[in-house]
Parts: C-alpha cells; sequence; structure tokens
C-alpha cells in the first residue's frame, strides 16, 4: 500500500504531506529534502496517530508516491503551505470527517501538552530567532482563529492560558468541519474543509515539534 503525497515547490522551497495524515507536513529546500524530512518524522506522527486511535502503517515512510505537484508562491517561500490542491477539493462523508478531525484533535492535544511542558524560554536558532513558549503558543491561536474565519467561524483569537475561549473557537470550527462537505470552500474567499483540516493540524504540530526540538 503506497503513501500518497503532495508537493508544493517553488525555487527556494518546498513542501510535501501526505493528504491522509493531516498534520504529516514538512519542509526542504527541494522536492526531494521536502520528502526526506517527511520520512523522517514518520516515528513522531505516528504518535500522533496513536493518540487519536489510527494505526499509522510501519512502512509508510518506505511508500511514498507523489501524487501531485503544485506550484508554490511567497507564502511557500515564507514558509507556509498554502497551495489548496484537487485532494483538499474531495468531498468527504461524516465517517471520513471524524477519521481527519480526530487527527486535528490529536494535533491539539501534542501541542498543549508540549507547550504545558516546556520552558518559558526556548533553545534560539542558530541565528539568534525564534519565538518563546508564550508568544508562539499566542501565534497558533491567533493563526487557528483566522484559519476558522476561513470556514466561517467567527472568534476573536483566544488568550493564552484561557482554556474556555480557546475550547469555544475549537470546539465551533470542529462542528463545523464535521458536516458532510462537497469540498467547496464556505463562502468566496474561503476555504474547503480538507484544506482547513490540513492548516490547522499542520501549524499545531510544526510549533509542537519546534517546542520540543528547542527544549533540549
Amino acid at each position: 500500500m503506497t503513501t500518497t503525497v503532495a508537493v508544493e515547490s517553488t525555487a527556494k522551497k518546498a513542501f510535501a504531506w501526505v493528504y491522509d495524515w493531516p498534520g504529516w507536513c514538512r519542509s526542504g529546500r527541494t522536492e526531494e529534502a521536502a520528502i526526506a524530512a517527511l520520512a523522517d518524522y514518520a516515528d513522531r506522527y505516528r504518535v500522533v496517530a496513536e493518540r487519536a486511535g489510527l494505526r499509522l502503517p510501519k512502512n509508510a515512510a518506505d511508500t511514498m508516491v507523489v501524487d501531485e505537484r503544485l506550484p508554490g508562491d511567497a507564502s511557500t517561500d515564507f514558509g507556509i503551505p498554502g497551495a489548496i490542491g484537487a485532494d483538499d477539493r474531495r468531498a468527504h462523508d461524516r465517517r471520513q470527517a471524524d477519521r481527519l478531525l480526530a487527527l486535528v484533535v490529536a494535533a491539539w492535544e501534542v501541542l498543549d501538552e508540549t507547550a504545558a511542558t516546556s520552558p518559558e524560554q526556548l533553545r534560539k536558532g542558530p541565528r539568534g530567532g525564534g519565538r518563546d513558549r508564550t508568544k508562539m503558543v499566542a501565534h497558533v491561536l491567533e493563526a487557528e482563529a483566522a484559519y476558522a474565519r476561513k470556514f466561517g467561524v467567527k472568534h476573536k483569537p483566544p488568550a493564552v492560558g484561557d482554556a474556555a475561549a480557546i475550547a469555544a473557537l475549537r470546539d465551533e470550527l470542529l462542528a463545523a468541519l464535521r458536516a458532510p462537505s462537497d469540498g467547496s470552500p464556505p463562502h468566496p474567499t474561503g476555504w474547503p474543509a480538507r484544506y482547513v483540516i490540513r492548516r490547522v493540524a499542520w501549524h499545531a504540530l510544526d510549533h509542537a515539534w519546534e517546542m520540543q526540538d528547542r527544549s533540549d
């Protein structure tokens, strides 16, 4: 059984991700580097899958096949997987939505637990950059509120530590995404459900893993 991968790329950067496993997404300077990074993160993503009650095949990293290549843009270069592909526009029923959203919830749990156990001051990058823990969590929450608006869910960005506001945003977004979808965005400037799911899970895990790595 193959692991279907999609890639978006520019001359400077590429992202590779697995459509059926939202959040399993990595970048590199080239398509080959992005796919190699994706494979390297299989075991870290397996923790997310297991938390969601799902089984990631043991050979998932060894059977990757690129099914779709998308042109990137300035967002790609900036470090955002912003291209929306054909698979993002696929219809899904309630059962399929439940599976995908279980992975989103697992990604949030990994993020929240990582933030709770990480030091406030994280190790700086080679150039001395990078957000510390609270600023990183605030950034994720601000982004989630923006992503939710792309699917018609309007909330102010929750404050870090405001558990009730965070739960309200996430619960309403989950309820909206759980409905069967024909793959169309909810409004002309919105995003299709599968892309919202993929983007939310990627962003949560990208920063959770960053916090883990910079807590060493």
